[in-house]
This record gives C-alpha cells, structure tokens and sequence, in this order.
C-alpha cells in the first residue's frame, strides 16, 4: 500500500525536472496587484535575476534590490536596460539592505535561509510610515493541512509545467538554479512569530509549496 504513492511521487518529480517553471515568478503578479501604480522607493530582498525587481521598476521611482550571490547580482545587472532606476547590490539581506525608508519592500523565498524573526524586525525599522511589505515565503510541511494541499499543488504542478513547455522537455530556467536550503519553521510557527514583530500581518497557506505575509505599517 505504501509503494504505489512513493512510485506516483517518484514519477512527478521526474516529471517536474523535465517541465519545470519558476514558482516564485508566479506570485509576482499577485504582489503587483496589492501594490500602488505608482510609488517611491522599494527594496527586493533576494532580487535573484531581477524579474521582480524589473517590474517593481515600471511603477517606482527607485527600486534597491539585493542579493547574497554575487553571480547572481552579475546576472541581474546583465538582463536589466541601463536606463531602468534599479540598483543592484550584493549584500546580506538581513542587515546589509541600503538604508530605508521604503514605501514597498517585497521579499519572495528567502525569509526561510535567514534568521526568521531578526530579518522581519530589520526589514520592519526599513519600511516607512504607510508602506507595504510582502512576503512570498516557504514553510515545512506539518499539519495535515499541509499534506493536504501539496497532495493538491503536485498534479497541479505538474500539469502546469507540461502547459508551460507545451510538452517538450526544457532545461531548467537559471533563475532556479540557485542553492536552497529547506525551511525550518512551520507555518503555525511562522504566523506566530510574524504577528510577533509585525501586529496584524496577514499570512495564509499557498499552493505551490508558498505561503504569502502582507502587513502595513501605520501612517
């Protein structure tokens, strides 16, 4: 009775390696639709390749974006026209960020390779009075809840990807090919200690592996 879903599981993830696509990208559009046409500053932590950073760039006077991977931030500069108001910066995204305030601070997969707590209080003291921080994050797998929806997320995923690629097999997109570590906290921890630093922050479970955290700050 056990084998038969480790072969399922086994035949998704070959699956998914030959049609992956990018789970973090997709969340971009939902950070954009919660953001303002046009704003001042913004920061990206973890900006990766630049994808979001690029479209922050289309709505914000100023888009500070950082990394940790200097071949990463390399990359990232290469992609992005000169004439874009975006600076990139090879820094530790949880007390290296240039200084603040931001009016949108956005961070996708990275709270969970950092102190969870100390990045959320730094990231915090960086947004201004009115600003908007947006979190795309990953927990562990705890609850049933969890099971419950990646048993949901890996068909789907998988059939996402196969629409993606149109059925042809395709090399894995750089942007994923960074090193990543799996996450630690659960997300009844992460809420827990999220509302902690930032009282009244909105956090719910996503597919794909990805729950989501909005908070504002008072103006």
């Amino acid at each position: 009775m056990t084998t038969l879903p480790l072969r399922v599981l086994g035949a998704l993830d070959r699956f998914n390696a030959a049609h992956p696509w990018d789970h973090n990208a997709h969340y971009h559009r939902w950070i954009l639709r919660r953001l303002p046409r046009r704003f001042g500053r913004a920061l990206d932590v973890g900006c990766g390749t630049g994808d979001l950073a690029r479209l922050l760039a289309a709505r914000a006077d100023e888009v500070q974006a950082v990394d940790s991977d200097p071949a990463i931030v390399a990359r990232a500069r290469e992609a992005t026209p000169a004439t874009a108001p975006v600076t990139f910066t090879v820094a530790d995204a949880s007390t290296g960020t240039p200084a603040g305030p931001y009016d949108v601070i956005t961070c996708v997969a990275v709270l969970h390779h950092l102190p969870f707590t100390e990045a959320l209080t730094h990231l915090r003291r960086q947004l201004a009075p009115g600003g908007t921080l947006l979190v795309v994050g990953c927990a562990r797998a705890q609850t049933i809840g969890d099971h419950l929806l990646a048993a949901v997320a890996a068909p789907l995923n998988a059939a996402i990807g196969w629409w993606r690629s149109r059925g042809r097999t395709v090399p894995r997109p750089p942007s994923m090919t960074a090193v990543t570590r799996p996450p630690e906290l659960g997300f009844p921890e992460i809420v827990r200690e999220a509302r902690a630093v930032l009282p009244g922050a909105r956090l719910r479970r996503r597919l794909f592996w990805r729950y989501t955290l909005v908070w504002r700050a008072e103006g």
